[in-house]
């Protein structure tokens, strides 16, 4: 065991807690444990956003990709960065306008029927927990790496402190918690950049020459096809990252923590900002960690390619800033499996528990109890869920992720608040099929059962969920004067004056 990277895992570990025990104070109320009370301001969000969103795919997986198959590893990154535009543009600001502490509160304020609110909390806990799984996974193989710790030990040691985190901090603590670890992120991801570009006497050209030479594809390393060898793969692929990021519950709760809509757009932007910065650094990364340790030696090393950040940190620093490396990839995961832990308790808790099991009668000490047990129990399903993933590559299982967001959430909330005819059962019509069909063609995989060979299905499996709304809807219309004052709520602009009034 390396006693620099134990030292910098036990630092992250008290700050952490600190911050937990500090916002522990803080989360008191409802208002409190679920948005802050909507206290952030949009810079502070923008920040937190970007913590909650750049994960262990990310970090970790993204860079492995570059360095393992160029060009085509890019296109996670280039995916991730172009989905906050479409969420900028049309969800962050009605999901601020309408909702209270949870996303199935959005989409409610139109269809006020309890099995609506059911189905859009269960879909958020289910994409919450299988987005949990690749952060847990990376934790393990982090730590198991770098302290000697078994894997099964490592997921639950991450688990367990995460669920910590949530139980007894709330939003406060995970806002918080995301915001620090952006500003590491950032200034040790840069820190890393310069270290290797230095290698190279900062000349790119030279840099991009070497990483040729010295991947396994050789001149082709900067063209497409190595991991996709279809076209249709990459235009799935591109599809669930652009779409499914609107879909993903712990990132659209992140708008409710804000006074006004104003500060939700201003969020948007200052997380897409700082996301894309980010992307530009991996992609140097990815690119450097060939050039600088080899094609063949990453390969022996970690076939996954999760672990590729660190063995270049360690070629250009060595241990201590692997060590570094390792706190910024270990806070990085702690931020998102919080958001994460936090999205899919708050779906239980507030919609499930609160609106229809108790009908809105239980105080609040009840109800943040049973959050906190809530919390608990999904860390443990996390967990166990995790242990078997071991050897996946964590960009791959979250872009599964995304698929099911975009064929499910995503389709949900755009025919919500920008089609009039959309109708209650079309709601349930575009869930239950995106779900069921992104599930079934996510296990049918690349193996392909007669035409359909996909190894993601978003392609497929997001128009079929808007389809099957528009058609149920068609089929089946509701009150167009309710309808009418829902889209008043929606465009209102930042003054609340309704369009052409």
């Amino acid at each position: 065991m390396n006693i620099t990277y134990l030292v910098f895992f036990i630092i992250i570990l008290i700050g952490t807690l600190v911050i937990t025990h500090w916002a522990a104070e803080k989360s008191r109320t409802a208002n409190q444990f679920y948005v802050v009370s909507g206290s952030l301001t949009g810079f502070q969000n923008g920040l937190a956003i970007a913590g909650d969103y750049i994960s262990a795919a990310s970090f970790l997986g993204i860079i492995g990709l570059i360095a393992f198959y160029g060009y085509d590893g890019f296109l996670y990154g280039t995916g991730f960065l172009i989905s906050y535009v479409f969420l900028l543009l049309w969800v962050a600001e009605p999901i601020k306008r309408l909702g209270t502490y949870s996303i199935a509160d959005v989409v409610t304020e139109r269809f006020s029927k309890r099995g609506i609110r059911l189905i859009v909390a269960t879909t958020g806990i289910l994409i919450s927990i299988l987005y949990m799984i690749p952060q847990l996974v990376a934790s393990g193989l982090l730590i198991t790496l770098l302290l000697g710790v078994d894997y099964t030990i490592s997921v639950w040691v991450i688990g367990v402190f995460m669920t910590l985190y949530v139980a007894f901090g709330g939003m406060v603590a995970t806002s918080w918690v995301q915001i620090i670890k952006t500003v590491l992120l950032m200034g040790g991801t840069l820190l890393v950049v310069f270290i290797s570009l230095s290698w190279f006497d900062w000349d790119l050209s030279g840099l991009m020459y070497e990483a040729k030479n010295q991947s396994f594809y050789s001149d082709s390393f900067f063209y497409p096809g190595h991991l996709f060898n279809q076209p249709v793969e990459k235009v799935s692929l591109m599809l669930s990252l652009i779409l499914g990021t609107s879909g993903l519950p712990h990132i659209l709760l992140r708008f409710l923590t804000v006074k006004n809509a104003k500060e939700a757009r201003l969020s948007a932007m200052s997380a897409t900002w700082v996301i894309g910065l980010f992307y530009l650094m991996a992609l140097v990364l990815g690119v450097s960690t060939v050039a600088v340790v080899g094609w063949e030696q990453l390969f022996e090393a970690d076939p996954s390619g999760n672990l590729s950040a660190l063995l270049l940190a360690e070629v250009v620093g060595g241990d201590f800033l692997v060590a570094f490396v390792m706190a910024v990839a270990f806070a990085t995961i702690v931020a998102v499996v919080t958001g994460l832990v936090f999205a899919a308790t708050s779906a239980f808790s507030y919609d499930i528990y609160y609106h229809l099991w108790k009908g809105k009668n239980v105080n609040e000490k009840q109800q943040l109890r049973v959050a906190r047990i809530v919390a608990v129990v999904i860390g443990i399903i996390s967990i166990n869920l995790s242990i078997g993933m071991q050897g996946v590559n964590v960009a791959f299982l979250v872009s599964m992720t995304f698929a099911i967001a975009a064929s499910t959430v995503f389709p949900l909330l755009i025919m919500t608040f920008y089609w009039k005819r959309y109708s209650y059962i079309g709601a349930y019509a575009t869930v239950i099929t995106g779900g069921l069909m992104s599930f079934l063609l996510i296990l049918v995989g690349s193996e392909g059962v007669g035409l359909i060979s996909l190894s993601n299905p978003a392609i497929i499996s997001v128009p079929l969920s808007f389809i099957a709304g528009i058609i149920s809807s068609l089929l089946y219309r509701t009150d167009s004067e309710t309808d009418d004052l829902f889209m008043i709520r929606v465009h209102l602009d930042d003054q609340g004056v309704p369009p052409n009034d």
